[in-house]
């Protein structure tokens, strides 16, 4: 049976780590597209504009098909992986972590650096609120109005919920199916003569 569910936060959260005068302060978002990681990327940018770094991380999509990592002038590896492997060990997506940097004057080195930006990122992870999203299908119904108690018996066997309803001589409505049990609630629409299912 494959998975069909996924991990990500429900609201903005915040982390820090201090190492020999320097600030990591961390932001985690919940994002879907990238338009949104550049929003808060720029908010960032703008607020903390005397900061010497602003590393970041992101993974996006239900089976986590985009990702990317930043270093923002850190020594290669040493920010945006390390927060990247965060997330990954947290198992989450349609999240993004920035990791803003105030250097304190003592250098760190690659694996402090490292170590730093994963503590930060750690941090905020731990301070958010994770919830479990279910991937699903989303169908449209097409279909003439005699078929509608057919129709209504299905998805209450189903129990699924009809949604943008248009009740007329041709009638539509949208379902959402968990991907796991599309294919069932599917097969059983699809034996309805004169019903057509559009994937949406």
């Amino acid at each position: 049976m494959f998975d069909d569910t996924y991990r990500t936060i429900s609201a903005p959260a915040e982390g820090l780590y201090k190492e020999k005068g320097s600030k990591f302060l961390a932001f985690a978002f919940p994002v879907t597209t990238v338009e949104e990681v550049k929003e808060h990327l720029d908010a960032l940018r703008k607020r903390y504009f005397d900061a010497r770094h602003h590393c970041y991380a992101y993974i996006l999509g239900p089976t986590k098909e985009a990702y990317r990592v930043n270093d923002d002038g850190e020594p290669s590896g040493t920010g945006g992986r390390p927060i990247h492997g965060q997330l990954l060990s947290a198992d989450l997506t349609n999240t993004l972590i920035v990791v803003v940097r105030y250097f304190g004057g003592i250098l760190l080195g690659a694996s402090g650096l490292a170590n730093a930006y994963k503590a930060a990122a750690r941090d905020a992870i731990a301070n958010a609120t994770i919830k479990e999203c279910t991937i699903d299908v989303t169908y449209r119904l097409h279909f003439q109005y005699p078929l509608m108690n057919d129709v209504m018996r299905i998805l209450k066997e189903q129990n699924l919920t009809p949604r943008n309803q248009v009740f007329e001589l041709d009638c539509q409505l949208d379902i959402s199916v968990r991907q796991s049990q599309s294919v069932r609630a599917y097969d059983a629409l699809a034996k309805l003569y004169g019903l057509s299912i559009e994937t949406l």
